[in-house]
C-alpha cells in the first residue's frame, strides 16, 4: 500500500542503489533521504481523496504503492492466493504542474519495485523486479489507469482491469471487475500510523470480482474469486522504536469487510482499522476498539512466525452493534516473500463470531 516499516527500509535501499548516495539510512533517516530541504509533501488530517487522480502517481510525495491481494478458487474447488504490489520511491519532489522529464535525459526522480506471488497447495512462489523511473521501464497513470514495470502491469482494459505478472514457472493473467466505490480509511482518507500523527493517505477497493488463468509448472488453472486493492502514499512513516507491521484485510461471509493493522513498537503497539458494512459504510476503528493477539506460531526456515491470531473488535465508541471476536489463521506452508528484505504474506481463513477469508502481511519477523 501495500506495508510500512520494512517496506520503507526496502525503498531506502532502492534509493541508495539508484542514486549512488553514500549516506547510510541511519544517518539520513528515511524521510530525509534526498528530501531537497523538505520539499516533499506530507499528508495530514485535512487532506482529502480525489478521483481519478489519486489512482495515479503523487510526485510531491516520497513513497507510494498499489497493492492487490486475491482469494481465488480453481474450477476443481481448490483455494489459491495471489498478490501483486508496485512501489514508487521518489528521490526528488516534483509539483504536479511541472513537466515530466524527457526519457532521453536519463532522469533520476524515482525508483520502482514490484512484487508478485502465487500461493497454491501449500507452495508459495514469489518474484521481485526493480526499475529506474521516468525512462519508460516503469510508471503509472491515472487516466487511463495503468501501473507497469517491464511486462508486469495492472491496467484498464475494456471497462475492467487486467493484471499480468509472471515468475519462475508461473504466471497469471486476470480480469478484475470493481463493483464498489473506494473506501476511505481513518479520517476521510488520512490514516494515522502513530500517536504522534505520522500517517498516510489510504483507501481501498474491497469489492473486486476476479476471473482468469493462473499457470503453474506448465499447467493452467481457470480461477475466480474476490480481491482487495489498497492505494497508499506518504512522505514520512518511520518512527523510532517501530519494529514491524501486522496487517489483515478480511472478506466476511456476512458481507462485511474489515481492515486491521498493528504497528509493533517499544512504547506499546499502535492499532487502527476500518469496519466496512455490507452497504459499504466505513466505520473507523480506534486503538481502544481493537485487540490483536498472536496465539500460535509456526517454525519456518526464517524462524517462528505467528500464523494464528485472535482479533477482537469492540463495539464501544459506536458504529457496531456488538463486540466481534475472530480467529484468523494461515494455511499450512511457508509464505515468505523472499526479496531483498523478506516478509510474510499469506491467505487466511476466518472463524469465530464471523467466518470468511482474506490476507495478512507480517513484517519484522
Amino acid at each position: 500500500m501495500n506495508s510500512v516499516p520494512v517496506v520503507a527500509v526496502w525503498l531506502v535501499v532502492l534509493a541508495l542503489i539508484l542514486s549512488g548516495c553514500t549516506d547510510s539510512a541511519e544517518e539520513t533517516g528515511f524521510a530525509g533521504l534526498g528530501d531537497e530541504q523538505g520539499k516533499f509533501a506530507q499528508p495530514g488530517p485535512g487532506d482529502r481523496l480525489a478521483f481519478p487522480d489519486d489512482m495515479g502517481p503523487h510526485p510531491r510525495h516520497r513513497i507510494e504503492w498499489w497493492y492487490l491481494t486475491a482469494n481465488l478458487t480453481t474450477e476443481q474447488g481448490e483455494s489459491m492466493g495471489l498478490q501483486w504490489t508496485q512501489f514508487r520511491q521518489a528521490l526528488t519532489a516534483r509539483s504536479p504542474d511541472e513537466p515530466v522529464p524527457e526519457p532521453e535525459s536519463w532522469p533520476l526522480e524515482a525508483g520502482w519495485m514490484a512484487h508478485a506471488a502465487v500461493s497454491f497447495r501449500g507452495d508459495h512462489r514469489f518474484a521481485e523486479k526493480l526499475a529506474r523511473g521516468d525512462i519508460g521501464q516503469a510508471g503509472a497513470t491515472a487516466a487511463p489507469f495503468k501501473v507497469w514495470l517491464d511486462d508486469w502491469r495492472l491496467q484498464s482494459d475494456s471497462g475492467h482491469w487486467r493484471l499480468q505478472a509472471s515468475g519462475d514457472n508461473w504466471a497469471y493473467d486476470l480480469t478484475l471487475a470493481n463493483q464498489g466505490e473506494p473506501v476511505a480509511h481513518g479520517n476521510q482518507g488520512f490514516s494515522a500510523k502513530s500517536e504522534g500523527g505520522e500517517g498516510s493517505m489510504y483507501f481501498s477497493l474491497v469489492d473486486i470480482a476476479i476471473r482468469g488463468t493462473v499457470t503453474i509448472e506448465g499447467k493452467s488453472y481457470q480461477v475466480s474469486g474476490q480481491g482487495w486493492f489498497d492505494r497508499e502514499w506518504s512522505s514520512q512513516f518511520l518512527k523510532a522504536g517501530q519494529q514491524g507491521w501486522d496487517w489483515f484485510a478480511l472478506h466476511l461471509d456476512s458481507g462485511d469487510k474489515v481492515m486491521v493493522f498493528r504497528l509493533r513498537q517499544e512504547a506499546g503497539d499502535y492499532l487502527s482499522g476500518t469496519w466496512i458494512t455490507p452497504e459499504r459504510n466505513p466505520i473507523a476503528l480506534g486503538p481502544d476498539q481493537l485487540e490483536v493477539t498472536a496465539e500460535q506460531r509456526r517454525d519456518t526456515e526464517r524462524g517462528e512466525v505467528p500464523v494464528r491470531w485472535r482479533i477482537r473488535v469492540l463495539s464501544k465508541g459506536g458504529g457496531l452493534a456488538k463486540d466481534v471476536e475472530m480467529n484468523v489463521e494461515a494455511p499450512a506452508g511457508e509464505y515468505w516473500n523472499l526479496g531483498r528484505f523478506p516478509y510474510w504474506e499469506s491467505p487466511v481463513s476466518v472463524t469465530g463470531s464471523h467466518r470468511g477469508e482474506g490476507y495478512m502481511e507480517l513484517t519484522g519477523y
